[in-house]
């Protein structure tokens, strides 16, 4: 398979010569069409210039002294290559530019008919070229004494045309020659260099994206933490950065999920290993120990089923898929009972509180909140409901031990908890992580303070329903 970079040069150089072609097609006619403007030019000054002798000159029953004195005069005041021929094709006079230049092998003389038997000899400006030896109709002019001037062919006027017209091919060394020659030089050139200078250009455009190749390569070869070259400011680096911001999102998720499993395999051995002790000790045991031994299973299936649970609550949360179709929730009848559930004061600043969420997720996270006050702050805990600027606060305050600053931050994270909290009845590390995940995905926020007096306060921050 070609390369990238060479599918894209040969189509430029394809199209370059193409532009180039087409270029030297269009100022090939234009060149055409501005010399047949010429000759038109030329043709109807000479018709006029034929017809202003005609008139001028004496008869052709005059003497010819009289024709050549009086072709003289005009031949001064015209200053034009011109010749007066007779009827028998003898030269009666010619000017001394006709005379110069009529030796001329580039020349061509053009013979136009008086009318009287007479006929006028004009040598070309412009040089096209004679026509063969021995052609019909390629016989040079005569001298004054009736000789033929070898070097000018004589291209009679037709019949059907004005006093010169006609296509005139123009021969090496013609003035067209060079203007053809030169052109084909300046295209070939012009074509080489733009072919030359588009190599670099094209090259380090697909060299860049050869170089994001390789790195989602290894990427996906399982090196998470490499990043792509996104410098510049074109499509290209526009790429690299989308392709760094998705591989930073899907390491982090890959990570925390990683991380997610490890935890909760760890977690799970706890109330395992319980459970396996406790069918172990069943064959031998009383019918008080059988009592209590049955409650202690029950904790931990409990314990099990709530650690599955929210496992697969966080993996959903964290996949993006945990919130689905959101409506309008009123935080103050969610809150108020959540706060009657556990019950716990609750102390309302508002009348309505709607938010745009999914009521089961916004129950479970302040559910938490309430679970874990009441489970490590002891049994004073109050409820708060608040408006602030841009949505609305709930407000969970206990009494207890509190939370140190420097690991405030840290509760949040999967499967932390302070030290003294793991020997604590309930809990698997999870709670919290939740809470901060369903306030982010509903576009709020939590975080936990300190209490006046002692204890701790934890603060979720949701914004107000779009009306």
């Amino acid at each position: 398979m070609k390369s990238l970079y060479v599918r894209i040069y040969l189509t430029l150089v394809a199209l370059l010569l193409a532009f180039a072609f087409g270029s030297a097609w269009l100022f090939q006619r234009h060149i055409e069409q501005e010399r047949g403007n010429v000759e038109i030019a030329a043709n109807e000054r000479l018709n006029a210039i034929a017809e202003l002798l005609r008139l001028a000159l004496p008869p052709a029953t005059a003497s010819r002294a009289q024709q050549a004195e009086a072709f003289k005069e005009w031949g001064g005041r015209l200053r034009m290559p011109l010749a007066l021929e007779d009827d028998q094709q003898g030269r009666i006079a010619a000017t001394a530019a006709f005379l110069r230049r009529v030796d001329d092998p580039g020349s061509v003389v053009v013979r136009a008919s008086l009318g009287d038997g007479r006929s006028l000899d004009l040598v070309r400006t412009i040089r096209p070229p004679a026509g063969p030896p021995g052609a019909p109709g390629a016989s040079g002019p005569q001298g004054q004494g009736g000789q033929r001037a070898p070097a000018a062919a004589v291209r009679p006027q037709r019949a059907d045309e004005g006093l010169w017209s006609g296509p005139w091919t123009v021969r090496a060394g013609a003035p067209g020659a060079p203007q053809v020659s030169t052109l084909a030089i300046v295209l070939v050139l012009l074509f080489v260099g733009v072919a030359v200078g588009a190599y670099p250009v094209v090259r380090r455009l697909t060299r860049r994206l050869e170089a994001l190749k390789r790195g989602v390569e290894r990427f996906g070869a399982g090196q998470l933490h490499l990043r792509v070259d996104d410098g510049g400011r074109d499509e290209v680096a526009a790429l690299a950065a989308s392709f760094n911001q998705a591989a930073g999102r899907i390491e982090t998720l890959l990570r925390s999920h990683q991380t997610l499993l490890a935890n909760a395999s760890h977690e799970l051995r706890s109330p395992l290993a319980r459970l396996k002790m406790a069918f172990a000790m069943l064959d031998e045991a009383t019918p008080a120990q059988r009592e209590k031994l049955a409650r202690e299973i029950d904790v931990n299936i409990a314990e099990l089923d709530a650690l599955v649970e929210e496992v697969l609550l966080a993996s959903r949360l964290e996949a993006g898929s945990g919130v689905g179709d959101t409506e309008v929730v009123e935080l103050l009848a969610l809150a108020a009972e959540e706060a009657a559930r556990t019950e716990v004061a609750f102390e309302p600043e508002t009348d309505a509180a709607p938010v745009n969420g999914q009521e089961r997720l916004l129950r479970r996270a302040l559910r938490n909140l309430l679970e874990n006050a009441r489970r490590y702050g002891g049994p004073d805990v109050t409820l708060g409901l608040r408006p602030v600027a841009g949505g609305y606060e709930l407000v969970v305050a206990d009494r207890g031990p509190g939370v140190p600053a420097e690991l405030r931050e840290r509760i949040f994270e999967p499967f932390y908890r302070l030290p003294g909290h793991a020997e604590m009845a309930g809990g698997v590390g999870l709670g919290l992580s939740l809470v901060k995940q369903i306030a982010e995905r509903h576009g709020g926020s939590v975080r936990c303070l300190a209490r006046e007096g002692g204890g701790s306060r934890f603060v979720i921050f949701l914004p107000a329903a779009k009306t």
